[in-house]
């Protein structure tokens, strides 16, 4: 049976899920991509219906790939090469000009951005399901300066800003005494 999650861990179920529809669809468009790549040198082929696919695919993908990558922020782990892949192919025909060699640089580059592509997919869903088991995770708030947003602060997080909190205290104390001073009613000297 499964666990019922607070309304502050459902919320962040829901982010993620939207975060994991999110990369799908990019990953699926970038699939898209590579299909009509690889469709356009083939016998028969409508070579205008697969430019014009192609320069559309192309701009979807420019139009997610800064959103993804704002939402994702530091799950973010696609290769940075990927938007050279789709900027540096201007057209289909000018692709297929080019030497066997660039093509097949072209495909293995797209192969490598793919993959990263895959691997943050995995790195979000495996997020998600943590989050559905009621699991505490970290997520960065998209739109803004990076702020944790979690189920809640973990034993760690407490420590750290208790000792961040009297670090400051006994900094205070120093600075704001006469020299020696603070260090004479301590020791009582």
């Amino acid at each position: 049976m499964a666990k019922k999650l607070s309304k502050k861990q459902q919320t962040l179920v829901d982010e993620m899920t939207r975060r994991v529809n999110m990369c799908r669809e990019f990953m699926n468009d970038w699939l898209l991509f590579n299909q009509v790549l690889s469709a356009y040198p083939s016998p028969g082929a409508n070579k205008a219906e697969l430019e014009n696919q192609f320069l559309k695919i192309k701009s979807k993908l420019a139009r997610e790939h800064n959103v993804l990558k704002e939402v994702l922020q530091a799950d973010y782990n696609i290769d940075s090469n990927t938007m050279n892949i789709v900027s540096s192919a201007t057209n289909l025909e000018s692709i297929y000009g080019q030497s066997e060699i660039a093509v097949k640089k072209i495909q293995g580059e797209w192969h490598r951005a793919f993959i990263s592509i895959n691997e943050t997919l995995g790195t979000i869903e495996d997020k998600k399901g943590r989050a559905e088991m009621g699991e505490k995770i970290f997520m960065m708030a998209a739109g803004g300066p990076t702020q944790p947003v979690a189920s809640g602060m973990g034993d760690s997080s407490k420590k750290l800003i208790i000792l961040v909190v009297i670090i400051a205290a006994l900094a205070g104390l120093y600075f704001f005494t006469p020299a020696g001073e603070w260090y004479k009613g301590i020791s009582g000297m």
